[in-house]
């Protein structure tokens, strides 16, 4: 005869003996009888059914390691329903190690442990209902994430951003601009490669980090718009879905979204790199509903063009903050310890005419160079500063040849 039959023979002789025993105390002593006796039943049960919530666990799982794998964000719900499933999970398996420990003490021979066998047929039993509730949350949980919005930019520091003294004033300026209600539209102006874009970006980031805008945007205009491009880098920014071919009716679509109201999102636009006119509303944006920042060389495309209504120009830096840029950038590598080299190389950083993408693209080129390529690089420099003095153009120097 098994060990099971044995027990449960020994269980079914105690529990009228015991009723006998202490008849007041009937109700108390058969329950907890009454737990021993279904010891066997409460543990398959709870094995049963911890064994189904393990298999719903490793689908939402697979589900949610898919989600992340496509930069997804997951639901707080699920995260928290996943959480449970450990948790409870962890006892369900707590409980099948007591039973196996239990098991093998009775195969050696010593005497049944009713208290033991109380225990965890009371903890099977419970643990067994705790997962049939989570079984039932677990099969209804369908999609487990979602995409968020697109950060572009906006999510760390520019390796290449630096804080200068004399733009500390344009910085204050322009942030308080962005949390001024009363501003709509504001425009960044400056030379070519002055650092306009880099600048900006660290403002929305920092704005966006405060909290003043729900969403950002940027996208870059260049020399000959495409309306269709900027709609869409918009849209997917703002994680609107635009199936429209006519441009006219994807404008009429980003319009509607950027409505007032339409959703309470406070929201920051930035058109970088603007050449001409161009007009908002052939676009989607419209004039009330999120802030615009502007970014172009011309000053009069933002003011006369575009109706501009707070500007900030962007300016060289002076020597000073040159070449403290210069150095920290790259060129300041074992190369500049050289003193024939280190003369070389503040002139090379003159050349660069103050404008901060020159001189971080020159720097990181020439760190730990020889002196022939400092100078190499230098002449360069020099020829392409005159070329663009005589044709009156606004390019920055041609770096190929570094």
């Amino acid at each position: 005869m098994g060990q099971k039959n044995i027990e449960e023979r020994i269980l079914e002789n105690l529990v009228p003996i015991a009723t006998k025993i202490a008849g007041y105390a009937a109700a108390p002593i058969g329950e907890w009888l009454c737990y021993s006796f279904r010891y066997n039943n409460n543990i398959e049960n709870m094995k049963n059914e911890g064994e189904q919530l393990q298999s719903v666990r490793n689908r939402v799982q697979h589900s949610i390691e898919a989600a992340l794998r496509n930069v997804e964000e997951i639901e707080v719900d699920v995260r928290l329903w996943l959480t449970k499933a450990d948790a409870i999970i962890g006892k369900f398996e707590k409980v099948l190690v007591d039973n196996k420990e239990a098991q093998m003490r009775c195969l050696c021979g010593a005497c049944v442990n009713f208290k033991l066998r109380h225990q965890l047929s009371g903890k099977a039993k419970k643990i067994a209902q705790e997962i049939g509730e989570l079984l039932v949350s677990g099969r209804l949980i369908g999609k487990v994430s979602y995409r968020p919005a697109p950060e572009g930019m906006m999510t760390t520091t520019d390796p290449d951003y630096v804080i200068f003294e004399s733009r500390m004033s344009a910085m204050k300026g322009l942030m308080d601009a962005l949390v001024d209600t009363n501003i709509n539209i504001i425009g960044v102006w400056g030379t070519g490669g002055v650092g306009k874009t880099i600048l900006v970006t660290e403002i929305a980031r920092q704005a966006k980090e405060g909290k003043f805008f729900d969403e950002v945007a940027i996208t870059d205009v260049t020399q000959e718009p495409d309306l269709k491009k900027i709609q869409q880098e918009i849209a997917e920014m703002l994680e609107l879905r635009l199936v429209e071919k006519s441009v006219s009716v994807r404008a009429s679509r980003l319009r509607q979204r950027l409505k007032p109201n339409m959703i309470k999102k406070k929201t920051l636009i930035i058109l970088d790199d603007i050449w001409d006119t161009l007009d908002l509303k052939h676009v989607g944006i419209p004039s009330e509903g999120c802030k615009l920042i502007l970014i172009s060389r011309n000053q009069d495309v933002l003011v006369s063009g575009m109706g501009t209504e707070k500007d900030f120009e962007l300016g060289v830096l002076n020597e000073e903050e040159a070449w403290s840029l210069f150095e920290k950038m790259g060129a300041g590598g074992d190369s500049l310890t050289d003193p024939d080299i280190r003369s070389t190389a503040t002139e090379v950083a003159k050349e660069c005419g103050g404008l901060p993408i020159a001189l971080v693209k020159v720097s990181k080129a020439l760190k730990n160079k020889s002196l022939f390529e400092w100078k190499d690089a230098l002449l360069q420099l020099r020829n392409s500063t005159r070329f663009s003095e005589s044709t009156s153009s606004n390019r920055l120097p041609n770096l190929a040849g570094l």
